[in-house]
């Protein structure tokens, strides 16, 4: 008993300690940004925009749909991606590694992010552009000014990529704090706030940076997706009565969604599932959909790149996540004309309208989800709610969203830069 005490009291020490040398670091990359301030405006650019960007992306798809509307843009010239892994061949879209060796020293992040560096000083873009604020987005914000270019942070998390200081994303620096930070998080929002366009894929980030008092310019700009591959089908066999795709994690809460299921079996026997992604959580959901006796009923598919055929095999698609931002998977599944049921939370709700083309779950418990799940089949409104879903998804199409980037690249030299 009291090595545990003595274990936690430890544990809370090196929390603490660490907490105060991220705090540290921070100070440091704030007084550098305010150094960078020194070098002057870059003049007006006209013609065309040479861009280079940097993230993280768990597919193909999300990294498509992100950079295509982009790279298709009127004004782009090039864009250069500096990843880890291989990017998908785009139009206008160019991929880049850091070189082995360097990855060997400086493992994945590091050398990605050092190797991004070398670029914008190799090619001198006109943007740069940061998938995520920790710690591309940190990044970019700094470089830009260095090296003349308009800095562009696309937020696909939501608020909780700042809020409390960043504690419960995956990023491993800053998910070790572990709580609430406010010193941290307004370090956060100071670097936002040096952006010169923030993107943001709905309307929640936005009202919470402006209700921290960040000023720079926001655009709402989704991913653009191809209307081709994520379309209804109806003659393609429904396997699966609902559908769930992301990342097993505990922030997703699909343990919610299995206890749902198993309530919802009472009223409707034959109910079944799909989930579709992999996670650190995927034993223990297996272990539970066992337990609870509906193995026979869940197939767990694990992550695949072909999402738009599990959508199109299924009726109803499902988040019962605690936070998200808004959900690419979620604009897919309407996309295939599949009603929604989803947690209301973060920007889930810009795009599900209740009893219209789904259902938003307010208190988040098993015993309501459960109740949407044999409402949406018991009272036949999947027809309804799928005409719904496919008109509210028209604007999520590549081609509309690559005219919201002409209309932000048509704006590039108003774009708000090198504040005083």
């Amino acid at each position: 008993m009291t090595n545990n005490i003595n274990e936690t009291k430890q544990l809370s020490l090196s929390v603490h300690l660490y907490r105060y040398l991220l705090r540290l670091l921070l100070v440091i990359y704030s007084l550098l940004a305010l150094i960078a301030k020194i070098v002057p405006k870059r003049s007006a650019v006209k013609g065309p925009l040479k861009i280079v960007a940097t993230g993280t992306f768990y597919s193909d798809h999300w990294l498509i749909t992100h950079l295509r509307p982009m790279a298709n843009a009127q004004r782009c010239t090039e864009l250069i991606m500096v990843a880890a892994d291989k990017v998908p061949e785009m139009h206008n879209v160019k991929g880049v590694y850091a070189p082995a060796w360097l990855q060997k020293i400086t493992g994945k992040v590091g050398s990605r992010l050092i190797f991004f560096i070398w670029i914008v000083i190799k090619e001198r873009p006109d943007a740069i552009v940061g998938f995520h604020l920790l710690l591309n987005g940190l990044l970019v914000a700094l470089i830009a000014r260095v090296f003349r270019a308009k800095s562009i942070y696309i937020c696909g998390g939501g608020p909780r990529e700042v809020k409390g200081g960043g504690y419960t994303t995956e990023n491993r620096i800053f998910s070790r704090i572990q709580a609430p930070d406010l010193f941290i998080e307004q370090q956060l929002l100071n670097a936002v706030n040096n952006m010169d366009l923030v993107i943001s894929m709905g309307t929640s980030a936005v009202t919470y940076f402006q209700s921290k008092g960040v000023n720079t310019r926001f655009e709402i700009v989704p991913g653009g997706f191809d209307n081709q591959l994520f379309c209804a089908k109806p003659e393609i066999e429904k396997k699966y009565d609902l559908i769930l795709i992301g990342r097993l994690s505990e922030i997703k809460r699909v343990d919610r969604f299995l206890q749902a299921i198993k309530l919802a079996k009472s009223d409707y026997p034959q109910l079944n599932a799909v989930i579709v992604g992999d996670g650190p959580d995927i034993a223990e959901l297996k272990k539970q959909a066992l337990d609870l006796e509906i193995a026979e009923d869940i197939h767990f598919a694990g992550w695949q790149n072909n999402v738009h055929e599990w959508l199109q095999a299924s009726r109803c698609f499902v988040l019962t996540s605690d936070s998200e931002g808004l959900s690419q998977a979620l604009i897919q599944g309407m996309m295939c004309g599949l009603p929604a049921i989803t947690s209301n939370v973060g920007d889930l709700g810009d795009l599900v309208k209740a009893n219209e083309n789904g259902y938003l779950i307010d208190s988040l418990s098993a015993e309501n989800f459960s109740n949407a799940f044999v409402s949406v089949f018991k009272d036949d409104n999947c027809k309804t709610f799928s005409n719904e879903a496919l008109a509210h998804t028209k604007k999520y199409a590549v081609d509309a969203v690559t005219a919201q980037w002409n209309d932000v690249f048509s704006n590039f030299n108003k774009l708000n830069q090198m504040k005083s």
